[in-house]
């Protein structure tokens, strides 16, 4: 896979080191000569220009990657550098920092978004997961489909604990995708049982109402 980065500060020189080591080919680009810390990520290509102007991108070969990554630490660049590529060059799949919550809204298709990453909010879900038993945490939400990951940590307490995966009628539109017990996370079957401290991992959908997964986990299941 053929990725191109706009922007070498810290994340996007993470970002690149973790594709090449997974084999993908990658170029950074950034306008800002400071950034060229070549050495830090040798085996990616280096592009010193602006990736807001097609002239840059066109000697980037935009045109030819499989995904890009606007990576700055500005949002208007992130936005603009998705929408060239998608409009364009043609870019199978865009994804995007989001530096400034607020901005969240603007990250969609209208501006050639696939996929917006928000730090600030990725952070605080992580901090409301770390703190919260038995509550719904919303982790990620994928901006092209609509679709929602939650998790819930299972609390001693709830009527779930210890009632197989298929004797739960889970709500529509809401699959149990993963659980993660102790620190192993295993693909659910009908004839595990759930238990207290079990991470469970849902994917939802635009239908899925996160209000009737939550009373599921305090008030347990309907059986049909």
């Amino acid at each position: 896979m053929r990725v191109v980065i706009a922007g070498a500060g810290s994340v996007g020189r993470s970002i690149a080191a973790e594709l090449l080591t997974n084999d993908h080919e990658v170029v950074l680009v950034d306008k800002n000569p400071s950034a060229m810390r070549v050495a830090q990520v040798p085996d990616a290509d280096w592009l010193l220009a602006d990736a807001c102007e097609t002239e840059a991108l066109t000697g980037a070969d935009v045109a030819s990657a499989d995904v890009v990554v606007g990576a700055t630490g500005d949002d208007k660049v992130n936005l603009v550098f998705s929408l060239l590529a998608k409009t364009e060059f043609a870019v199978p799949r865009t994804v995007a920092r989001v530096n400034n919550p607020r901005n969240e809204w603007m990250f969609d298709d209208s501006w050639g978004v696939d996929v917006a990453v928000s730090t600030p909010r990725i952070m605080t879900a992580m901090v409301e997961e770390a703190v919260s038993v038995g509550d719904l945490v919303r982790i990620f939400t994928f901006h092209q489909s609509g679709a929602d990951i939650f998790e819930v940590t299972l609390p001693e307490e709830s009527p779930l604990v210890g009632l197989r995966v298929q004797d739960v009628r889970w709500p529509a539109d809401t699959v149990l995708a993963c659980i993660v017990r102790g620190i192993q996370p295993f693909n659910p079957t009908g004839d595990d049982a759930l238990e207290a401290g079990d991470e469970l991992m849902f994917v939802t959908g635009q239908e899925a109402d996160p209000a009737v997964l939550q009373q599921l986990v305090v008030d347990g299941p309907e059986f049909g």
